[in-house]
Order: structure tokens, then sequence, then C-alpha cells
């Protein structure tokens, strides 16, 4: 039963998620991304230590695969921020 509710969670969190970042204006989504770039920071601390506590190999390879995607995801939000910020910077050598 645990694994339904946590199923259930993630069913949760992965909707309410998608409803929130679906109403935010263009003009915020680099602060966001800052933001969330912060977030998966923490995420993959958390995915170190927990491999860090691993007794078993499945333990061991589930978190070496968290350690993976989150270290994927914090270096692509902050590829995508500077891209999204480059973006507003002034050509100076144009006349």
């Amino acid at each position: 039963m645990e694994g339904f509710i946590a199923l259930y969670i993630f069913m949760l969190a992965a909707f309410t998620g998608y409803e929130i970042i679906s109403k935010v204006p263009v003009i915020l989504h680099t602060p966001l991304m800052s933001g969330s770039n912060f977030v998966h920071g923490i995420v993959l601390v958390g995915a170190m230590v927990m491999m860090g506590q691993a007794e078993t190999g499945m333990q061991t390879v589930v978190g070496f695969v968290a350690v993976v995607l989150a270290a994927g995801n914090a270096v692509g939000g902050y590829v995508v921020t500077e891209r999204m910020l480059e973006m507003f910077k002034s050509s100076g050598g144009k006349k």
C-alpha cells in the first residue's frame, strides 16, 4: 500500500507543478529557472548523501542514477538560464 501512496503523491505533484508552471508569464521564466536551479543543487546534495548511505547494490545503483539525473538537471538549468540571459544583452558593436 505504501507504493500506491507514493505514486499518488508523485502524480499529484506532477499535475500541480504542470498547472503552476504553465500559468507563469514569459517574462518571469528566467528568474524562475534560477530559483529552480538552486533547488536542484539541494536535490543533488541529497542524492549524494543517500548514495553514500547505500547498503545494497541496488540502492547504490539507484543512488548513482539519482546523482547523475540531478547533476544533469542542475547543469542544464544553468545552461538554459545563461542562454536566456544572452537574449537580453545588447550587441554593442552594431551601429
